[in-house]
């Protein structure tokens, strides 16, 4: 579609007062998801002319390594604390991790965990493809993670967040209903698509532990006392008379970050305080797309 005055026109505009109040199941102001990137890295991928995979000269070992502690280590920390506090993971997954370590991604699956693509490899980017590549890769996600998990997935956040103009028609082609890739919103909105329908979920770069933690130079505490001050906001403007109704949080993490062993015990309090405050959904990103599709006339 054509831009007007620089604005992609990928969405209608709607000011935060003013809207139809957004409600969530029993009340609560706040949906709250969790997603878990689940991701693959290879030492040595195909090279993007537009963007290098690895800063280092190859081998890339510190990088790789660094990364390799998700799904050694650092998942089953992160798991076994979301587990614990009722929260279930939204995954977004590099789908070539239900054939590289298996064993992974059939831990989510047991832990009744909703998978999503992230592009088949972290390292292989969106950048200079050509439509038949793209529609490559979503059918090989449908197809890959439908064999693995028994689901369908449903969503899509785009490989190292890479795109390219016909991404998100293309993926609504496909049937898939939301995606993760726009950054602009506290509630779902609908996505203009060629065809079929599209509903952004809110993401998160502000409160993504990548940006936490290597963006932002966050202490473990700082980070925590993040995620508490973002939950707390959002669940004071769900629940205002004069707001917009329901808001969604979410908590983008990478188990090679969260997971280390000096991260993972301030994140667990932000969970339990979630947990136990009483105003927060605790739901799948699939869930709360339905919820609030069923509102919109």
């Amino acid at each position: 579609m054509e831009a007007v005055h620089g604005d992609p026109q990928l969405y209608d505009f709607a000011p935060w007062r003013g809207r139809p109040k957004v409600r969530w199941p029993g009340g609560k102001s706040c949906a709250v998801w969790v997603a878990p990137n689940l991701e693959y890295y290879e030492i040595d991928p195909p090279a993007n002319p537009h963007r290098k995979s690895w800063t280092k000269p190859h081998p890339d070992v510190v990088g790789y390594a660094h990364r390799d502690h998700a799904n050694r280590v650092g998942h089953w920390r992160m798991a076994e604390v979301m587990t614990r506090h009722g929260f279930p993971g939204s995954v977004s997954l590099s789908v070539a991790l239900c054939d590289h370590i298996p064993e992974v991604v059939e831990d989510a699956r047991q832990r009744g965990w909703e998978f999503f693509s992230h592009g088949i490899y972290n390292t292989r980017y969106s950048y200079g493809m050509d439509e038949a590549q793209e529609r490559s890769i979503i059918e090989d996600s449908i197809a890959t993670v439908q064999r693995a998990t028994g689901q369908r997935i449903r969503g899509w956040l785009a490989p190292a967040l890479t795109h390219t103009p016909r991404t998100l028609d293309l993926i609504a082609e496909y049937g898939l209903d939301y995606t993760c890739d726009l950054y602009h919103d506290d509630q779902p909105t609908d996505v203009k698509t060629a065809s079929g329908r599209l509903t952004a979920i809110p993401y998160s770069l502000e409160v993504n532990d990548h940006y936490g933690f290597f963006i932002y130079n966050m202490s473990p505490r700082d980070y925590a006392d993040t995620l508490i001050r973002q939950f707390e906001r959002l669940a004071k403007e769900g629940e205002a008379q004069d707001g917009p109704g329901g808001t969604v949080m979410c908590i983008p993490l990478h188990s090679y970050l969260i997971g280390q062993p000096h991260r993972i015990g301030p994140f667990e309090e932000v969970l339990r305080h979630i947990a136990a405050d009483g105003r927060a959904w605790i739901a799948t990103a699939g869930e709360i797309v339905d919820a609030w599709r069923e509102q919109q006339a």
